[in-house]
């Protein structure tokens, strides 16, 4: 079968960008650091995969449907727009662009939606003929885990592939479930709240119980305990707007076929590629 990986562009760049230990310069003294990490961690990753085909996708400047749901949704995300360059991971973009255009990598950024809901959907569309590897440290992309669909977060020796029986000791629920027990925590990454008192342990307590948030809405006042039944018939609201928010349901339109998105591996170390792109 042929092996699809999708690189969520921007989770990668801040990873490496506010990870590596040195702040390397370039020949003409801009800094590569975040590049040389990203063009490492790629080269890294690729050899792991062993892909066939890849897409890089990196978050565009766009107007986001979410914050239409709730105005707090990603709220407490830094604005790097006034940030001088050594501390702006933006800085660099371009720098990873020539990098992934002179590997051959296919990327883009996205135009009206969210990186998450383009990844979904390609997931969702070519998981059938593809085994498709998802690099990001996203969790929100566990709902999508499934046959031929795996989550790789890498973290360099500590670097885990995540399918359903990893999703599922992890969090104490299936991948189908993800979504519905993230809208009982919350998701302090994207500033969006949870049931107050609800935790990982009892979210998928209720899960498991229930099956499924609905259920869980509608038999909330079966709940035994008094604090958490209160806790999620107060809530209730707060719990269809999260599943708003956190459900990725794969209906976005996709700008390039994944057919389009081959790749040859030629074999560069990371120092070659910014030599050869002259950044290094």
């Amino acid at each position: 079968m042929k092996k699809l990986l999708i690189v969520d562009g921007s989770n990668l760049l801040f990873q490496m960008f506010f990870g590596m230990p040195a702040r390397i310069t370039g020949k003409d003294g801009r800094g590569i650091w975040g590049t040389l990490g990203f063009t490492g961690a790629l080269i890294k990753i690729i050899k792991l995969t062993s892909p066939t085909h890849i897409l890089v996708i990196f978050d565009g400047e766009h107007k986001n449907e979410r914050t239409e749901t709730d105005s707090e949704y990603k709220a407490n995300r830094r604005d790097f727009s006034e940030t001088p360059d050594e501390g702006n991971p933006f800085s660099q973009l371009f720098d990873i662009y020539s990098v992934l255009d002179f590997m051959g990598i296919l990327h883009f950024e996205t135009t009206d939606c969210e990186t998450d809901d383009l990844i979904a959907t390609y997931a969702k569309k070519y998981s059938g003929e593809y085994d498709i590897i998802i690099s990001s440290q996203d969790s929100d992309f566990f709902q999508l885990v499934g046959e031929n669909v795996r989550i790789l977060r890498y973290r360099g020796e500590k670097t885990v592939l995540c399918d359903t029986e990893y999703v599922r000791a992890k969090t104490g629920v299936l991948p189908s479930e993800y979504a519905d027990f993230k809208c009982l925590t919350g998701d302090g990454s994207d500033n969006i709240k949870g049931i107050y008192g609800v935790g990982a342990k009892t979210a998928a307590e209720l899960i498991n119980t229930y099956k499924t948030l609905d259920g869980v809405v509608c038999n909330a006042g079966n709940i035994k305990k008094t604090s958490l039944r209160e806790a999620v018939l107060c809530g209730r609201e707060r719990l269809i707007k999260n599943k708003k928010l956190i459900k990725l349901t794969g209906n976005a339109e996709i700008p390039v076929k994944a057919e389009d998105a081959i790749f040859e591996d030629r074999g560069f170390s990371s120092g070659e590629v910014l030599s050869l792109t002259g950044l290094k």
